[in-house]
């Protein structure tokens, strides 16, 4: 993959639209595109790491209520050419075909491997990876598995998409303060998971989402590994110019 002059790649994580609530959302959903605009005169291709929102299920012909700014502002990118990649974050694990159809995304639900002028990339959302985590990487083969996704297309869109962000509230799925915390290299499980994927095969950046933490970790003299941190308290991305990858606030 060849960067064209003058273009750079864009990526962001987590913005879990949709919670805590509509107001909150809205005004956050127009500060994301804010900088969808801004980035509209030099984007080549944007990576959206997951999590876009807090709760998202797709039934064969309805899906979830609202959002429709920021869906309409990616629909215009991808319609100008843009190439969007979007990573199935663990709050849109149930991403069918919409976003292909309708938006023109290119869909990934496993982490993938770029080379990008000639620099080495490791992308994913970043749930379930590293050593740990073992509660959710058991849940999250529950929800993944057919027959689960079958059952609950059963209930009504109604009742099924309130249960779904009850629950992704509830259970504090959504950055808290405590997730906001460097836990120290050695306790960062991603960190872990960069150190063992590097030492089996070497690349130039690995760059994950679900953490809400922005991070720029140096994993070898060669490596680094970038977190995007999220668009609730941090409002950061990360920007490639074709040579180097800068993690970035943005203020609107």
């Amino acid at each position: 993959m060849e960067l064209p002059n003058g273009k750079k790649i864009y990526f962001s994580s987590d913005n879990h639209l949709g919670a805590p609530n509509a107001e909150s959302s809205i005004t956050r959903e127009r500060v994301f595109i804010s900088w969808l605009n801004d980035i509209q005169k030099d984007v080549g291709q944007l990576f959206l790491l997951g999590d876009l929102f807090d709760f998202w299920f797709e039934y064969k012909t309805v899906v979830p209520k609202g959002f429709v700014r920021v869906l309409g502002k990616l629909a215009e990118l991808s319609d100008q050419g843009v190439e969007i990649h979007f990573f199935v974050g663990n709050h849109d694990l149930w991403v069918l075909d919409y976003f292909e159809k309708e938006l023109g995304f290119i869909v990934h639900k496993e982490p993938k491997e770029f080379n990008i002028n000639g620099k080495k990339f490791f992308i994913g959302h970043g749930d379930g990876l590293g050593p740990k985590d073992l509660g959710f990487k058991r849940m999250k083969k529950v929800f993944t598995a057919p027959i689960f996704q079958w059952l609950y297309r059963w209930i009504h869109p109604d009742i099924g998409i309130k249960i779904g962000q009850y629950l992704s509230l509830k259970n504090k799925m959504i950055s808290g303060d405590d997730d906001i915390v460097f836990l120290g290299e050695e306790k960062e499980w991603l960190v872990q998971y960069c150190h063992k994927k590097q030492a089996e095969e070497k690349r130039d950046f690995y760059v994950f989402g679900h953490r809400h933490l922005p991070l720029d970790i140096a994993i070898t003299s060669e490596a680094r590994y970038i977190n995007l941190g999220d668009w609730i308290t941090h409002f950061t991305y990360a920007e490639f110019d074709g040579t180097d990858l800068e993690l970035k606030t943005w203020d609107s």
